[in-house]
């Protein structure tokens, strides 16, 4: 299709996460990128020359056509499906919902269309329960008033010519009433939370559940390996786990004031060494973490935990923006007066446009938002840094990978 372009197109589209699909004016596919093809279940052998009607569920075919046909005459960009919900087909017949846009392109005279694809089927999950959760909620509410409505109501006969009564109850239906504000304020309040952390907690949660419950069927000695696969996955989740309390643990104590800091010193290779351990059952296929040279005379008198911490977490970042059969480098050099301790890894790097943000709690960047986070860890990290003198900086390339470098006085003050 694009020629002598065709290197240069295909390296933009594999670099893409969401899926790439590109029609010709007939709506036949003439370009994907891998992630398209994982989507919906076909290889690209498969795939390319083929109308686009084989990714579209049979209900929608009928108006499918004529929508990108009008596309084709506004060759205008735009979010595809405004107003309805959109819908893919995988090739063993599986229905998913999706998000599309639409791009129209003009390739040596000759009209294409380019749709990234995001699958949004966890989005929509969540959603429905959210939905059936608030259901639930509202149902409990109205349950409450019918009953409250009855107890006043009797209240209300039975202490009617009582003046004192009336004022008795009067107090106890304002009282009632307040509980029954405060309890739908609670509610809100969990239903905003819910949806503020699902993303991160639903995930790891539904993990361990399905590693728990196949790992009771493996009775067997001989089923050893298929034990330690969900034991390890587990244990992952759970560290994962812990890992976002012990975040939001720490965000608190900053804000209040209340972190205390210990000193005392220690060897840094027994910090690297307990880093380096606990990251290793993270690492990818093919991943390797190069211990730092010449570290076994440096000392520092610090808090060891945030030392732990702060490089825990940029190894940690290092592994999880990184891709398979990749090298995260540890180095470590040390002077008269500080310790500064450098992490470069081949990921996918941070773009220019965030990286000005990247500091900010709760910021992800724009390439990482599929990826599980929070965006508070650095921000953790560079204030306890502040707070002992130390301080931190980064160097990134898009595609190409960062490097991040932090320092901390030998000495605390």
């Amino acid at each position: 299709m694009f020629g002598e372009q065709k290197d240069i197109f295909n390296v933009l589209f594999e670099a893409i996460s969401e899926g790439v699909i590109v029609v010709d004016r007939n709506q036949k596919i003439v370009s994907t990128n891998a992630s398209a093809e994982s989507m919906f279940g076909y290889t690209k052998e498969e795939i390319i020359n083929q109308p686009l009607e084989i990714l579209i569920p049979p209900q929608y075919k009928p108006q499918h056509g004529a929508h990108v046909d009008g596309f084709m005459k506004q060759n205008q960009s735009r979010q595809m499906g405004r107003g309805r919900d959109l819908y893919g087909a995988h090739k063993n017949g599986h229905i998913f919902p999706v998000e599309a846009g639409l791009n129209p392109l003009e390739i040596k005279g000759k009209n294409y269309v380019m749709a990234v694809v995001i699958d949004i089927t966890i989005r929509k999950k969540q959603e429905l329960e959210l939905h059936q959760l608030n259901a639930r909620l509202e149902e409990k509410v109205n349950e409450r008033t019918q009953e409250l409505v009855k107890t006043v109501d009797a209240l209300k006969a039975v202490n009617e010519e009582r003046d004192l009564e009336i004022k008795k109850r009067k107090e106890a239906q304002n009282r009632t009433q307040n509980a029954l504000k405060k309890e739908k304020e609670l509610n809100e309040l969990k239903t905003k939370f819910l949806s503020l952390v699902s993303h991160e907690f639903k995930t790891p949660l539904s993990g361990i559940l399905t590693s728990a419950m196949l790992l009771a069927k493996y009775k067997l000695t001989e089923q050893q390996e298929k034990r330690d696969k969900h034991i390890k996955t587990i244990s992952d989740k759970v560290h994962y786990l812990n890992n976002i309390l012990n975040d939001f643990l720490s965000i608190e104590k900053l804000e209040t004031g209340k972190m205390k800091y210990s000193f005392s010193t220690f060897k840094i290779s027994k910090v690297v060494n307990e880093v380096i351990y606990n990251t290793n059952i993270l690492l990818k296929e093919g991943q390797v973490i190069n211990y730092p040279e010449n570290i076994d005379d440096y000392s520092l008198h610090q808090d060891e935990k945030i030392v732990e911490l702060t490089l825990s977490n940029l190894v940690h970042n290092a592994i999880k923006y990184s891709p398979e059969n990749t090298i995260v480098d540890i180095q470590i050099t040390q002077d008269s007066e500080r310790t500064t301790f450098s992490i470069k890894d081949n990921g996918m790097g941070i773009p220019e446009a965030d990286q000005k943000q990247i500091f900010n709690r709760y910021f992800r960047a724009e390439n990482a938002l599929l990826i599980q986070g929070t965006g508070i860890g650095l921000n953790i990290i560079k204030t306890h840094l502040e707070n002992l003198g130390g301080t931190i900086n980064f160097e990134s390339e898009l595609n190409k990978g960062s490097v991040f470098t932090f320092t901390f006085p030998n000495k605390a003050k």
